[in-house]
């Protein structure tokens, strides 16, 4: 089941456009670790005999194929985050763009509370598939459920993968709508604390993680 979901989930990212040429990745705990899309395959491709599943320490548990080369980002968030029963990584257009930017999205939408603060980070710089980029995504991700990940792209976490699929179409709404507000040459109106404290209790359950 859990395989069949990954992939129904990839190719509807991947016809959004969030998984341009193969990028992105998705993953789902697993008891022994987290099972996870492969590298180098386009989705169309990929049936659930071609995921891979991996100890959190990267070694193939079981598959025939490579691991998608951010396994360390996956494994590292399902350690850091207990909580956390599904990671999704794309590079949709604009959370890509503002990733480039290296900034992050402020609270001018109520909606921002979805990523579970005040904002969605952008995580420090470090190469593609590699411990640093895990480390300064679990570090952009503290109190977090989401952010984006500096000239590369967006990660969401979610206890089911609808909810963390759902949080990265949310994650790139409001990037879209933000870049929309700068480029039409508006200065956003940001929430208060006290607003975003009005928003947060308004949420309840709404607001926790899915």
């Amino acid at each position: 089941m859990a395989a069949k979901e990954i992939i129904a989930a990839a190719r509807a990212l991947d016809a959004l456009g969030f998984m341009p040429s193969k990028s992105g990745n998705l993953s789902v705990r697993t008891a022994r670790g987290c099972l996870i899309t492969p590298a180098g395959l386009p989705y169309v491709e990929t049936g659930p005999e071609d995921l891979v599943e991996v100890a959190l320490d990267g070694s193939v548990l079981a598959g025939h194929r490579r691991p998608s080369s951010e396994w360390r980002l996956h494994t590292a968030v399902y350690a850091a985050r207990p909580e956390a029963g599904a990671v999704v990584h794309t590079h949709s257009p604009f959370a890509t763009a503002l990733s480039c930017a290296r900034q992050p999205i402020p609270p001018f939408h109520y909606m921002i509370a979805l990523g579970g603060g005040a904002d969605i980070r952008c995580s420090a710089y470090a190469t593609f598939g590699t411990a640093a980029l895990a480390e300064a995504c679990v570090a952009a991700l503290e109190g977090r459920r989401a952010a984006l990940l500096a000239n590369h792209g967006a990660v969401a976490l979610g206890r089911t993968l609808a909810g963390a699929r759902t949080l990265a179409m949310e994650v790139e709404n409001l990037a879209r709508q933000y870049l929309a507000l700068r480029a039409a040459g508006l200065p956003p109106v940001l929430l208060t604390e006290a607003e975003l404290r009005e928003v947060f209790a308004q949420f309840g359950d709404y607001g926790r993680l899915t």
